[in-house]
């Protein structure tokens, strides 16, 4: 169970690539909590946010509303997939090294609940399973307020050099 939050207010664009490699995943991703680095354009646009996050954990909210449903009056599945692979694809950022990046190869997402506006507020929740040095593993679900799990997932990333201008 969970209390609800609102939205930060944060800057929204792209963190500048110079700095971030000389960041740890972790450490960006802490940045961005403290708007430091901006959050994506899609979070807004999506209304979800990164929430908490810690070494090999990732923890985002999301707000249901009716410009995401599908034509049954649900919230469409690929809105609860993309918010799950933001927490599944942070959790991994989190244990990245200075100069290192990520990216999905597979994501795996079973629909337990529907969810609706009047779902209200909701956390998915991404935790690191295994980091090998090219491919990395995570599990997550999302939650209602109630506690109640509404979908899971599974996801692998490929570990690679961040690329950078120099």
């Amino acid at each position: 169970m969970f209390d609800t939050v609102p939205r930060p207010d944060l800057p929204i664009g792209i963190a500048p690539i110079e700095q971030a490699a000389k960041m740890t995943g972790l450490e960006q991703l802490q940045a961005l909590l403290r708007g430091d680095f901006p959050a994506p354009s899609m979070a807004p646009a999506l209304d979800f946010w990164l929430h908490a996050v810690a070494e090999g954990e990732a923890e985002f909210r999301g707000e249901p509303s009716a410009r995401i449903l599908n034509p049954m009056g649900q919230v469409h599945g690929g809105w609860a997939m993309t918010l799950l692979d933001s927490a599944l694809g942070s959790a991994v950022h989190t244990v990245m090294a200075r100069g290192e990046t990520y990216a999905s190869l597979d994501t795996s997402v079973k629909f337990l609940r529907p969810i609706t506006p009047q779902t209200g507020q909701v956390r998915a929740l991404g935790k690191l399973q295994s980091r090998g040095r090219r491919i990395a593993h995570a599990e997550g679900r999302i939650e209602d307020r109630k506690g109640r799990v509404l979908a899971l997932a599974t996801t692998s990333c490929f570990i690679q050099p961040m690329h950078t201008a120099g």
